[in-house]
C-alpha cells in the first residue's frame, strides 16, 4: 500500500526538516508533499531538495486539501510541520488498514518537553474518546474516504476536530498506539494551564454551534499572555491539543 504523507506549512524553517527526516526514515512506498501557504522565511527552499513542493493559499484545511488532490497514495498521513512520526508509524497505519472497516484514525500522543502538565495531557490521547484526538496527532484515512467525505472543510480552525467527527460516521476509526511527538512550544509560551483553557473552551464552543470564523477571532485576541503579544504568529492554530 502506498502512503502520502502531507505535511501543511507556513514558516516552519527551523522545525520542518525534523518533521521530513521522520518520515523519509519510515519503512514501505509512500511519498512526502510539503503544501506550503505562502512562507515568508526559507521553508520552501530548506525542503525542496527532499520532497514535492506544493504552493498553495494560507490556511490548514485549503493547504491539506491541495496536497491530497496531489498524492498518489490508496491512504492519506496528514501531519503537522512540528510533530515526528514513531519509526515504526507507516507499517502499523498499513496493518491498521488491512482491516477493511478501518476508515482512518490517528496515533497517540507526546510533547517534545518532560514537563508533568504536559505529559498528562498527552496521557488522554491513549484513550478513544474522539474529542482527545486532533490534528497534531496525525491523521490518516483511505484515500476513497476522503473524497467520499469532500475532505476537510475549508474553515479557519477546528477543522481537524470536524473532518474526525465524520470520520468516525463513516466507519471504524483506529488508534495507534504508538505517539507522534509534537512541539509544546505554545504552551510553554502562554501557560500551560492557559493554554488548555482556552484549548477545551474552543472545543466546547464549536460543539455548541459556534462559529469556526468567530472562534478564530477570539482565539486570535485570547491565545496569548501579554508578554508575547509582540511575537508573530504563524496562523491561527487549529489544533486545540497542541502547542
Amino acid at each position: 500500500m502506498k502512503i502520502s504523507v502531507i505535511i501543511p506549512a507556513l514558516n516552519e524553517m527551523e522545525s520542518i526538516l525534523a518533521a521530513l527526516r521522520s518520515v523519509q526514515s519510515q519503512i514501505g512506498e509512500f511519498e512526502v508533499l510539503i503544501v506550503d501557504g505562502g512562507s515568508i522565511d526559507d521553508t520552501v527552499e530548506t525542503v525542496s531538495p527532499f520532497a514535492k513542493v506544493i504552493r498553495t493559499n494560507r490556511g490548514r484545511a485549503v493547504q491539506m486539501n491541495a496536497g491530497a488532490r496531489q498524492s498518489s497514495g490508496e491512504a492519506l498521513l496528514f501531519l503537522h510541520a512540528d510533530s515526528l512520526l514513531p519509526p515504526d508509524a507507516l507499517p502499523l497505519l498499513e496493518k491498521a488498514l488491512v482491516d477493511r472497516r478501518v476508515v482512518g484514525g490517528t496515533f497517540t500522543l507526546r510533547f517534545d518537553s518532560p514537563r508533568f502538565l504536559l505529559r498528562l495531557i498527552a496521557f488522554f490521547s491513549r484513550f478513544k474518546f474522539r474529542y482527545f484526538h486532533y490534528g497534531d496527532q496525525g491523521i490518516f484515512v483511505r484515500r476513497s474516504v476522503f473524497q467520499q467525505l469532500g475532505g476537510f472543510s475549508e474553515m479557519p480552525i477546528m477543522e481537524d476536530l470536524d473532518f474526525f467527527q465524520r470520520l468516525h460516521r463513516t466507519g471504524k476509526v483506529a488508534l495507534i498506539k504508538r505517539p507522534v511527538t509534537t512541539s509544546g512550544r505554545r504552551f510553554l509560551e502562554n501557560g500551560i494551564l492557559w493554554q488548555q483553557l482556552l484549548n477545551v473552551v474552543l472545543v466546547i464552543s464549536y460543539l455548541l454551534g459556534a462559529r469556526p470564523e468567530s472562534l478564530s477571532t477570539w482565539y486570535e485576541r485570547t491565545d496569548r499572555r501579554p508578554s508575547s503579544f509582540l511575537k508573530p504568529r504563524a496562523w491561527p492554530s487549529s489544533k486545540p491539543m497542541s502547542k
